[in-house]
């Protein structure tokens, strides 16, 4: 039998290495953590998730700022921002972070932690830094990195990505934004709001092609409102570096047009890091999207397991971490797991928020499955009305049973609503009982609870059931002639 250093091996120390580790190490594996960066975290703790959420936080501030009288109190007129002081409240949320994610814990609960670059120099054995680990079971969670597009002149041009915007040393007067997903639109929305001129070109008809029409096209307008310029269905041509500006020049349609700015983002998508690390020479199977995993997230090599966004499936981290857990089941506890991806959430945290759960109209339609959407709008929720968040609603997407299929919400803290939809859905709880549980008031929660008494109304409330309660109870019927609302 053979003999290996280490039990478990994880390349990679961001969301999904981290779940993998410190899971095996508390559960009495010897486990050996390699990550290339300096510092644990990955890229969501460094570059994207934290940073990006404390940027729009601080938008979100300054923008009601600006926009105080809508609340009965005096205008008032903020100076411009100091984008130093900003950044500097970034690496302070990012350090306080990094101490849960730090080496000295991860050492504390019992795994070897490493730093540099790894390659595989056989199926059980990386070489590190001129020396070789061997483990008995290995985990590849390298992560992704903002995808570089061949457009012409981008190399020649200084631009930025998501790993370098949140450490900007002033705010830009002019920011160019190539990319209409989530990272660009949470991105414009955030230095708009701060007082940059942004511009997105975006290749697509529309901004967040995953998302539905009816929601994006709603957010689309507010950002428009807000300051932000959309170039859709318009494809880069080139780009130039003018000096002090970076010129875009894109065609739309038939027409070529231009624009300039002072930064150039570019936030075209990801790519999966798997380069390096000598996968070809020990027979794993992978192409641009990602390693070829099983449902047990098992490469071709079935004691090397995959997890976070080099699955290619959802590049977010709490799929990171959820992916985590499937390995840690199999690989260490021996417990036979597979992945489920039917109710994963994800936000997109503009403001407002939009979240989904499950499969969208789009996304049923493209299934060719059939379904009725049912909805709620936050301009008929008494909290919403009260905090003046009276823009977007609640959908929710059933099947021909009647059995939800998912949920997309566009509104105040849709993120956070979305929550009673996850543990709703992933626990399979009726919608009877949902909406028969009294939530308090006013809440923006009771929009769950409304949308889902629609769909059991329908039926409560039927000519079927008014007769029968007519008919065995001797009901006298309506006592006023006037027409309810909506009919």
């Amino acid at each position: 039998m053979a003999t290996y250093d280490y039990d478990i091996g994880i390349l990679g120390g961001g969301a999904a290495g981290l779940t993998i580790a410190a899971g095996a190490a508390r559960a009495g594996a010897k486990a050996l953590l390699v990550e290339k960066e300096e510092r644990l975290g990955g890229d969501c703790l460094h570059y994207g998730c934290v940073p990006s959420k404390t940027l729009i936080r601080t938008a979100q501030v300054y923008h009601l700022m600006r926009s105080i009288d809508r609340f009965g109190l005096p205008a008032v007129n903020p100076p411009r921002p100091d984008f130093r002081l900003i950044t500097a409240r970034i690496r302070a949320v990012i350090e306080t972070i990094q101490r849960h994610d730090s080496e000295e814990r991860f050492c504390s609960l019992g795994a070897k932690v490493c730093f540099g670059p790894a390659r595989f120099v056989d199926d059980h054995t990386i070489s590190l830094e001129g020396k070789r680990h061997s483990a008995k079971y290995w985990a590849i969670a390298t992560g992704s990195s903002a995808a570089i597009p061949p457009i012409e002149g981008l190399k020649d041009t200084p631009y930025i990505t998501n790993r370098e915007v949140f450490s900007l040393e002033k705010l830009p007067a002019s920011l160019a934004i190539i990319g209409g997903g989530p990272i660009g639109i949470e991105l414009a929305q955030a230095f708009a709001r701060l007082g940059s001129q942004v511009t997105v070109v975006e290749f697509l008809p529309r901004i967040l092609s995953a998302d539905d029409p009816d929601m994006t096209d709603t957010l689309r307008t507010i950002l428009e409102a807000e300051g932000v310029t959309f170039h859709l269905n318009s494809a880069v041509q080139r780009v130039r570096d003018l000096g002090t500006q970076k010129e875009v020049t894109f065609k739309t349609g038939e027409e070529t047009k231009s624009i300039q700015a002072e930064v150039l983002l570019v936030a075209t998508g990801r790519k999966v890091n798997l380069e390096g690390l000598g996968l070809e020479e020990i027979g794993i199977a992978f192409d641009r999207k990602g390693l070829k995993l099983d449902d047990r997230l098992r490469t071709t090599q079935r004691h090397i397991y995959g997890a976070g966004d080099v699955t290619g499936v959802f590049p977010f981290t709490h799929a990171a971490g959820y992916e985590g857990g499937i390995v840690l089941s199999n690989a260490i506890f021996h417990l036979p797991r597979k992945v489920n991806y039917t109710f994963l959430p994800w936000v997109t945290y503009t403001d407002p928020e939009l979240a989904s759960i499950g499969l969208n109209e789009h996304a049923a339609k493209s299934r060719g499955i059939a379904f009725r959407v049912w909805s709620e709008a936050f301009a008929s929720n008494d909290r919403s009305l009260a905090e003046d968040e009276r823009v977007g609603k609640i959908k929710l997407i059933l099947d021909e049973d009647e059995r939800p299929l998912g949920v997309q919400i566009l509104g105040p803290r849709a993120g956070e609503l979305l929550g009673e939809w996850v543990v709703a859905l992933n626990g399979k709880v009726s919608l009877s009982t949902l909406a028969a549980a009294v939530h308090p008031y006013p809440t923006l929660g009771e929009i769950s609870k409304r949308v889902a008494g629609d769909v059991l109304a329908e039926k409560i409330f039927s000519e079927r059931v008014k007769k029968t309660l007519r008919f065995f109870f001797s009901l006298k019927g309506r006592a006023c002639g006037m027409e309810p609302p909506g009919e």
